[in-house]
């Protein structure tokens, strides 16, 4: 399965999603960032939009990815996906993260439009509903993006297809684990706490156990929104540990 995370707006959450929804619950797939910086991925090739004879090219060669689209290469990528007739059939789905602020739904829109323009069937094309407040509906803070799918129903949107804002995923720009590797790390924080020799080194253990918490925390949200995206049967949950940490 090839699954391409798009908008043409930023901080929608694009590589949050790619990195920490959708690759560990994609047996086997890599990851292949769409970006204007030369830097490479961990976990994949880096490409520029323009580069897409090279990006289809490479996805031919391979079962299953996960491809991250940066903003700035949005219009590069949507005008030679254009030129190269039926390009856009090399992906399963086009994942469409989206965040409450009006200008980011606006621009939501205009992706879905360009995407359906291309030939992209609505069953093909998921919104996800990013950042959502806690303590607030999705039908109330997407109302104008909601409007526009009942008038145009171009896209597949799922209310339970939503994540909530979360502290850990800034925690996660600060560390080299993924969210699985926290979640599964069974470090007794509380008991290296007690012994700790001074103060800076509670708080840094202490700080350690918060991020485990965050952790453990959020992936039965990430569980639910992957499941309520129906990518179909070649996906599965990420791997749980054996038991949960203090």
């Amino acid at each position: 399965m090839k699954v391409a995370v798009i908008n043409f707006s930023g901080n929608v959450g694009k590589t949050t999603i790619a990195r920490h929804l959708l690759l560990p619950r994609m047996p086997g797939a890599e990851l292949v960032s769409i970006e204007s910086s030369n830097a490479g991925s961990e976990r994949g090739p880096t490409l520029r939009g323009r580069q897409f004879a090279e990006l289809q090219e490479y996805l031919q060669t391979i079962n299953s990815a996960v491809v991250d689209i940066g903003a700035s290469n949005i219009e590069d990528l949507l005008d030679l996906m254009q030129q190269y007739s039926g390009s856009h059939n090399d992906f399963d789905f086009f994942i469409v993260p989206t965040v409450p602020a009006v200008k980011q739904q606006q621009d939501t829109i205009a992706t879905l439009v360009d995407l359906a323009q291309l030939g992209v069937m609505p069953s093909r094309l998921k919104i996800l509903f990013n950042m959502v407040q806690r303590g607030t509906m999705v039908e109330q803070a997407f109302y104008l993006l909601l409007a526009f799918l009942a008038e145009q129903p171009i896209a597949t949107s799922d209310t339970a297809c939503r994540l909530r804002e979360n502290e850990i995923y800034a925690r996660l720009r600060r560390t080299k684990l993924s969210l699985s590797e926290l979640a599964a790390d069974q470090t007794d924080y509380k008991a290296l706490i007690a012994k700790a020799p001074d103060s800076p080194t509670k708080i840094d253990l202490a700080q350690q156990l918060a991020t485990q918490r965050l952790a453990l925390g959020v992936l039965p949200e990430l569980d639910s929104c992957f499941a309520a995206l129906h990518l179909g049967a070649q996906s599965s949950p990420p791997r749980r540990a054996t038991k949960q940490a203090s």
